[in-house]
């Protein structure tokens, strides 16, 4: 470091000399930022978990998987509350594109309102 530099002691970890460097900051600072961080990582997979169960009912439909099956059963016992008030929103008379609008909607909506969600816990 040269003669000229100023060094201005800023709050951190200190260095051998003496000078303090911007490389951490008080644990509750950041435990606390860390666990609203947690939080929306969690609510913001929790949306995604939701909108995959829903992109996943909308393909077994459009490729026709066997509606007996206990998977596809599953599935629909997952999405169809999940989709909320969508199932029926729209009825285009083509019924695999009404599949895909009402429950893409669905999923777009849980991605929506989980991330609106995340960035407020966030904060």
């Amino acid at each position: 470091m040269d003669a000229s530099e100023e060094v201005v002691p800023v709050s951190g970890c200190l260095s051998p000399d003496g000078v303090r460097y911007l490389n951490g900051m008080s644990r509750w600072r950041t435990s606390t930022r860390s666990g609203s961080y947690t939080a929306a990582r969690v609510i913001s997979g929790v949306g995604a978990v939701f909108a995959l169960i829903e992109v996943l009912y909308i393909l077994m439909i459009l490729f026709g998987a066997n509606q007996a099956n206990a998977f596809f059963r599953f599935i629909q016992q997952l999405a169809e509350p999940l989709a909320l008030f969508f199932p029926g929103l729209f009825q285009l008379g083509n019924p695999n594109l009404d599949v895909i609008v009402n429950y893409g909607l669905a999923a777009v909506f849980w991605l929506v309102v989980t991330g609106i969600l995340a960035r407020v816990v966030a904060r």
